[in-house]
Formats: C-alpha cells, structure tokens, sequence
C-alpha cells in the first residue's frame, strides 16, 4: 500500500461513484456500445479496451449498407456506393489525422500494425556501417521485436548487436525518461532508427514522444512509434512533434473491431517524397495512371501516405472503422481525456486503499504519463485473483505471471464499475 490519504475529489463510498457518473458529460456515448452481458443479463464490467474494443451500435448498419451495394450494384459499386469503393480510404484523411494529430494526407488506413510496420522500416531503417542499430523498449510488444529483428537479419546484421533495448531500473516498473534520452547522448550517432511504443503494453506507461523524437533528431536518427495503446487513448500531435513514422491497430481503443484495419502515419515531409524507397502496389500508385496498367508499367507513387498502400481498400474490414471514429470526432479527445483521467485516478485511490498490500500499481502515478490502463502487479495468489474476477463478471487481462491488465475506458465504462471492480479485488485480498 502506498498512499492513503484521500484527495479532496475522490471518497471510497458507492454513493460517490454513482455521483461522479451523474455529472459524466460523457455518459450518453455508453448506449452507442453493444456491451457484453452476463448470465443473468447484465452488463459485464468490461476493462479490456486495452485489447478489444467493443462493438459500436451503427457498425452493423453500415456493413449491411455495403453488403447491400454488392448485392446490388457488383462492379459498378467502385465508383457508384454510397461510399464509393475505389475512394474508400479517403473517408479517413481528415478523421484519422485528426485522431493522431496530423495534418491530412499523413495518414492512410492499410493493412494490420506489423505489416505496417514492415513496409515503414523498408523506408526509414536505412542502416550503414557506422549508423545501423534500432533502439527499442523493454518489453516491448512481441510482434514489434520479431519485425525489427528480422529486418536487422534482412540486411545482414546481427540483431543481438543491432537491437538495443532500453527498460526500468532494477527494482522499479517503467522506463525513466533520462534514460531515455541519456542512452541518446551515448549511442545516438550509431542509432538509425528510435522504433518505441507510444504506450507500453504491459506497464500503461506513456512516452513523452514529443522529448524524446526531438532529442533523437539532434542526434540524427529516424524516430517511429507504435501508437496501438495510445491511438484513441492519449492526446497525440505527431506533426506537432515532427515523428517520422508511426503505425497502430484500430482494434483497441478505437473500437473498429477484430483484425480491423490498421493506420499509418507518414510525415508530409516524407510523404511528399515519390523518391523514397518503398514497396509498391497498385493502390499506391498515381490515381491518375493507377488503371493504365501495362500502358504505363512504372510505379508512380501518390505524393502522400496514400503512396505507401499496396493493395486496394478492404471494404468490410474498413466499414466498422467508419462507425468507431465518428465517435471521437462527436466527444473529442480533450473531454476522453478529461474522463480516461478520472476513472484511472479513482481507481488508483481505491487500489491505494486496499490494506495488506497484495497489489502494487506499476504504471506511472502521473496522470500525463499513463493512458486509461492501470496495470496491476499481484504479490500473492496471482491465478485465484484472476478467476475471482472472472466469476464476478469483470473482463480485464491477465499477463504472466502476475500482472492484471485494467482499462476503464472514458467512452463506455462508468466510475460505478471502477467500484465494483475495486471491490472485488478487496474481497480476494481480504
């Protein structure tokens, strides 16, 4: 136990968890979710945004529309459905920017977040004798280090000398920024690449991306993130910040659903350059010429992210994107904000309260260094925890071999279920 000094805006009773969502100004946006119920019919408390999002009401509307349009029009349904086939990832230029901080024609809607990544570290790891490794953290998500690990075997390098991995102290449970940036002053003249996560996956921590691209940069380095814990979690500015690259899924916090299509963000800087190396594929190739085929067999990318696309717009993969991102341009992610740090700091009060000392937060305390994931580490009896929740209806996450993983997420969770929630971890330490 940590702290138990109550801060004037939170109190431990039932009461005030329900007072807290009778003022929620962002209560209404729980009734556009399908929230899974239990045996009896109830909601169950759902903190598992952090892996899959749940499902937005209007997303089934909308797949029908195009089921519609393809029974209806085949073919013609390319240029005639009422979203427009051949154009489809243009629907997201403006919403997906804005849901990063970019400026549009930044950000195309493609692929999944490791194929992403793949065809990014194709254009922005360019190593060279002097400058070749790839700076990482640890842990990092698994399928990020397989990516940049055989990228590193890709060019012939070892990835036991090209990786470097920077982790928490001994003894503490997230990375320190002046590590960060005090392993920059030292290696950052043979780092190539910075390629962290925007939020890690197992602490919740949130990088400071604006300090650390721009100390990279000093040192000459390309700067990537991976933002699929913090897209449609966290305030981001990626033009601001001037970040080369980044790549996320849609599948977590924004809700588009299971295997839905990724993002990518490309800086104008860059995706202004036709000359960058890249993989093409047709859907990245000139508008203009794209249907020209063998009269104009050279690769003529477009003058955006757009020209990164290999293939053409997966329609039924896209359309639930269409229903989960309108919901961030409605609540607007200041007030996701204002909410996501409410719901964490209550929890995180509840946990300080709990006596014996069975769980230790491990993500940071600082507000402005964490997402809507707090992340649990159990001292004792980690397994009965888990299924305890289970029983009690609560989906989270369970990580070996003693993390739980809880993501009360502003759009459809209430500072009610941060209660129960609470109570049920009381009641297996008690």
């Amino acid at each position: 136990m940590t702290d138990t000094t109550a801060p004037p805006e939170y109190r431990p009773e039932e009461s005030f968890a329900r007072e807290l969502d009778r003022g929620d100004e962002l209560a209404p946006y729980r009734d556009a979710f399908h929230l899974p119920a239990g045996p009896d019919g109830e909601p169950l408390i759902y903190f598992a945004g952090h892996s899959l999002g749940l499902q937005p009401r209007r997303t089934r509307d909308l797949i029908e529309r195009e089921l519609d349009d393809w029974a209806e029009l085949g073919v013609l349904g390319h240029q005639r459905a009422a979203h427009p086939w051949y154009s489809y990832h243009e629907n997201f230029r403006e919403s997906g920017a804005r849901l990063v901080g970019a400026e549009p024609g930044e950000v195309v809607m493609m692929n999944s977040l490791t194929v992403n990544l793949h065809l990014m570290l194709v254009s922005f790891y360019r190593p060279t004798p002097k400058r070749y490794k790839i700076l990482m953290e640890a842990p990092a998500f698994s399928s990020d280090t397989y990516a940049v690990r055989t990228h590193l075997r890709h060019h012939g390098i070892d990835p036991d000398d090209g990786l470097v991995t920077i982790g928490p102290r001994d003894g503490e449970h997230w990375i320190r920024i002046e590590d960060i940036l005090g392993l920059l002053d030292e290696q950052g003249d043979r780092i190539a690449t910075v390629m962290l996560g925007g939020v890690n996956f197992l602490s919740g921590q949130l990088f400071d991306m604006r300090r650390i691209t721009a100390a990279a940069k000093s040192h000459g380095c390309m700067v990537g993130f991976d933002i699929a814990h913090a897209a449609g979690n966290a305030g981001l500015r990626l033009h601001e910040w001037d970040v080369d690259f980044a790549v996320w899924c849609n599948y977590k916090y924004v809700n588009a659903g299971p295997g839905s299509i990724a993002g990518c963000f490309i800086n104008e800087k860059h995706a202004v350059d036709t000359e960058r190396l890249r993989f093409g594929g047709w859907w990245g190739n000139d508008p203009e010429s794209r249907f020209k085929l063998q009269l104009i067999p050279k690769y003529q990318p477009v003058p955006s992210a757009d020209g990164w696309q290999i293939s053409n717009p997966p329609i039924f993969a896209m359309t639930p994107l269409l229903a989960s991102i309108a919901l961030f341009d409605e609540a607007g992610m200041p007030a996701l904000r204002r909410k996501s740090e409410r719901l964490t700091g209550y929890l995180e009060y509840l946990v300080d309260r709990m006596p014996g000392g069975r769980y230790e937060i491990i993500t940071p305390r600082d507000p402005a260094q964490r997402g809507c994931q707090l992340s649990l580490l159990v001292h004792e009896n980690a397994r009965e925890c888990e299924q305890a929740l289970e029983e009690a209806g609560v989906i989270c996450d369970f990580r070996e071999p003693n993390v739980i993983r809880a993501a009360p997420t502003p759009l459809y969770n209430t500072f009610h279920e941060v209660w129960r929630f609470s109570r049920v971890l009381s009641a297996v330490g008690g």
